[in-house]
């Protein structure tokens, strides 16, 4: 009989050993990121380094990209203290954005509930039942009359899950892959909204920028109109003149108007983006500058790092990977340990007798351990649907990588294009406006109708209207750019 204890001992380690080795057990593949093709360098930015080889980086830094490190506030190289109170109420109003957190929060609470199947459940309960069993669960005739009862309980009962083929990790996997995804996401987001605000503030500058050119050639028809009146009054050119200067001011005016319409419609978007009602939002006339800030590119495996997209492309491949291993879990065996224990009486007054304990050890119905055996191929098909959701996760991550190089290169040869564009710009507008100076001399002293001085200033205003455009297009390509990159990064 001294042996016995031993024995049961030596049971109970062999017992405990062999779960503890089953728990171990995964049939989740092992993630590993994909291969994706990436270049060694941009080949826009090598184009733009052989037109400009010295550029001014100094309102930037870059920093070893790393999903852990700080996005910084690239929007302040810009210098641009309107802009950056703008981000700054965008960041604390915008809905979207808001959305994004709230789903963040979802996908947290998801991985906290997923890791509560690492521990037991344990419950506790109270009450009463009335029951009157059959004659035949007694072993009686079944014309036997028998007696109903009441039966008061209170027990707590206790549940675990033996992780056996990691069935439970791959739920937390999957739960922890989507979260890091769902908050990839939420940088997205927010890198989007930091660059439609600032986007949407220089087209509303670009706008007051039309605006100033519009005005200005209403005041400059308004003085041509009172210099053709007159000489219409003296008898020195005729009506048609007069009614191409009454039509040409009316048609600045009409253009005017045109250009404020836009601009009430760019100033609505952006109070929805920094989270106001548009009623309760007036931007102020500010018509926009040339922008000089240059962006460093850095290398193409940099945006593997950078860009929250695809990061949480990537994540979407982890959780579909998670995904097998459940799928795989499916066709293991599965344990399920249960307990109950407490008081059972007849009357209220007997329950926490000692005498009335209770206990019960595995489940009230069926078996602890059950092995799948045969489903019509469900496990299987839902195994093959997991490896097919992983695939096109793979194939939706390498496009992302390809979109976004694509994305770069874009930008690149907008602003490289965009700065030789402005140069030649620049100079059409000084011949044009040399061109209307010319012919308002020549046709104060006869030489030329006024047909020739309307359309010198038609010119000057479209040439000068056309480097506004680009001055615009110019900052937005800048502000697409640094979306494309990833943002800026820097130490908090």
């Amino acid at each position: 009989m001294s042996q016995l204890p031993q024995l049961c001992s030596s049971r109970l380690l062999i017992a405990s050993a062999v779960l503890t080795l089953l728990t171990a057990c995964s049939v989740e593949p092992t993630y590993t990121r994909p291969d994706v093709p990436t270049p060694q360098a941009f080949k826009e930015a090598s184009a733009t380094r052989k037109q400009a080889p010295s550029v001014n980086r100094s309102a930037w830094k870059n920093a070893e990209p790393a999903e852990a490190e700080h996005r910084g506030q690239w929007w302040l190289a810009f210098g641009d203290p309107v802009l950056n109170d703008l981000e700054r109420q965008a960041a604390e109003a915008n809905q979207n954005l808001r959305a994004a957190a709230a789903r963040v929060r979802q996908s947290r609470a998801l991985t906290q509930s997923a890791r509560a199947g690492w521990f037991p459940s344990i419950d506790a309960g109270f009450g009463a039942t009335r029951e009157r069993s059959s004659p035949a669960s007694q072993s009686l005739s079944d014309d036997a009359r028998g007696s109903a009862q009441t039966l008061w309980r209170a027990q707590a009962t206790a549940s675990y899950e033996v992780d056996l083929f990691g069935r439970v990790d791959s739920h937390v996997n999957v739960a922890l892959a989507d979260q890091a995804q769902n908050e990839a996401l939420y940088h997205s987001v927010l890198l989007t909204l930091q660059a439609d605000v600032a986007k949407q503030y220089f087209e509303l500058r670009e706008y007051d920028n039309q605006l100033r050119l519009f005005r200005r050639t209403v005041t400059l028809r308004e003085n041509t109109l009172k210099l053709v009146e007159g000489r219409f009054k003296e008898g020195d050119i005729n009506e048609l003149d007069l009614s191409r200067a009454r039509n040409e001011l009316a048609s600045a005016r009409a253009n005017s108007v045109g250009v404020a319409r836009l601009r009430a419609t760019s100033e609505h978007s952006l109070a929805v983006l920094l989270g106001k009602a548009p009623a309760d939002f007036k931007f102020p006339e500010s018509p926009i500058e040339p922008i000089a800030t240059q962006v460093p590119v850095g290398l193409p495996s940099a945006l593997l790092e950078r860009r929250p997209d695809i990061a949480a492309a990537e994540k979407a491949m982890a959780a579909a990977n998670a995904q097998i291993g459940l799928a795989r879990s499916a066709f293991f065996p599965r344990l399920d340990l249960n307990a109950a224990a407490g008081f059972e009486a007849s009357s209220l007054g007997n329950l926490f007798d000692w005498s009335t304990r209770s206990f019960l050890l595995g489940p009230l119905t069926g078996t602890a351990l059950t092995l799948p055996l045969f489903d019509g191929g469900r496990r299987k098909a839902g195994l093959a649907s997991a490896r097919a959701r992983y695939d096109e996760q793979v194939a939706k991550y390498r496009e992302q990588v390809l979109v976004a190089f694509r994305e770069v290169e874009d930008n690149l040869a907008d602003l490289r294009l965009l700065s030789d564009q402005k140069r030649n710009q620049r100079e059409a507008v000084a011949a044009s406006i040399r061109t209307e100076r010319l012919s308002r001399t020549q046709y104060e002293e006869g030489q030329i109708s006024y047909l020739d001085v309307i359309d010198a200033q038609r010119q000057v205003l479209q040439t000068e209207l056309q480097l506004s455009r680009l001055t615009g297009t110019q900052a937005i390509a800048t502000v697409n750019l640094v979306r494309a990159l990833g943002g800026g990064w820097d130490r908090p």
